[in-house]
């Protein structure tokens, strides 16, 4: 995944279509291993809870 790509995603800027979710999902492999030993597996992971942690904040906030 190219940078770009990645933060698009993070940003949830892009959008799949309903036809194309459909599509994407019975494309998927039934077992896929993700390397956790990876370092990239875990920048991506403290980029999504970041991500995360930022939208909870503002979704509090929005409530108060």
């Amino acid at each position: 995944m190219s940078e770009r790509q990645a933060s698009a995603s993070m940003t949830g800027n892009s959008k799949p279509s309903a036809g194309q979710d459909e599509k994407t999902k019975n494309n998927l492999p039934q077992d896929f291993d993700i390397d956790m030993d990876n370092p990239e597996t875990e920048k991506a992971a403290v980029a999504i809870q970041s991500q995360f942690r930022r939208f909870q904040k503002k979704k509090q906030d929005v409530k108060s």
